[in-house]
């Protein structure tokens, strides 16, 4: 998406492919490109929405479409997704990331090369996943992190995700560096609590970076900076 793009076509419909930065929202990225829009096309509505939620913790990849081609964004999420990161061995948090704050500590297991092995195998292929409280899966209305924020106890109900491929690498003693391909509705915080959970200890999700949506890569998104300097030139 390197070509400088006429003002219509985002009406129109463009598709935007955004490396999102650590502590924005999905929906940050998504108020500041509508907002960089309506300055420069000075119109006072233009649809602009994004295809896949990352958490505020994550970067990477995120697709953004405007205009018209928001009609399209439903085809995006049903895509494969592909992640990078890091999960640390013997601490979980309420919402399994650095959201929280650690509730519990658990002794570190010895893991080699045959270990890891197994644990890719079992996580490898259609696994049931219990979503994350600290998620904005819906639960009678309301977002389950929504409860979680008031501390009310609710039952989440596993559903089925396929995960097409799972490298993992032991980086530290407690550290462990991983790639994932998967399908629409996987939680990779949930992964990483469940990973924690067959090494017998507890673990949760420290880095976190999407690399690539169906046949979109990190490799050709653009900063929130450099969209804006684009949206403002074009």
């Amino acid at each position: 998406m390197g070509d400088i793009l006429v003002e219509n076509s985002y009406q129109e419909g463009q598709t935007l492919l955004v490396d999102k930065p650590l502590n924005w929202t999905s929906f940050d990225v998504v108020s500041k490109i509508r907002y960089t829009l309506k300055n420069h096309l000075q119109v006072k509505k233009i649809k602009v929405g994004h295809a896949g939620t990352l958490d505020p913790l994550a970067t990477g990849l995120l697709i953004i479409c405007t205009g018209k081609k928001t009609k399209t964004i439903n085809e995006f999420l049903t895509q494969e997704k592909e992640y990078i990161g890091e999960i640390k061995i013997g601490a979980t948090t309420p919402s399994h990331d650095l959201e929280t704050e650690i509730d519990k500590e658990y002794s570190v297991p010895y893991i080699d090369a045959s270990v890891l092995k197994i644990i890719s195998k079992k996580f490898t292929g259609e696994i049931e996943q219990i979503p994350p409280l600290f998620s904005a899966k819906k639960i009678k209305g309301k977002r389950a992190y929504e409860y979680a924020r008031e501390n009310q106890q609710i039952e989440l109900k596993p559903v089925v995700v396929n995960i097409t491929a799972l490298n993992l690498e032991l980086t530290e003693t407690n550290i462990l560096k991983f790639s994932c391909t998967c399908s629409k509705g996987t939680y990779i915080r949930a992964l990483a609590r469940d990973i924690g959970a067959a090494l017998n200890s507890g673990a949760h999700l420290i880095k976190l970076r999407r690399i690539r949506s169906g046949n979109f890569s990190i490799e050709q998104a653009k900063s929130v900076v450099e969209w804006v300097d684009i949206i403002k030139t074009s």
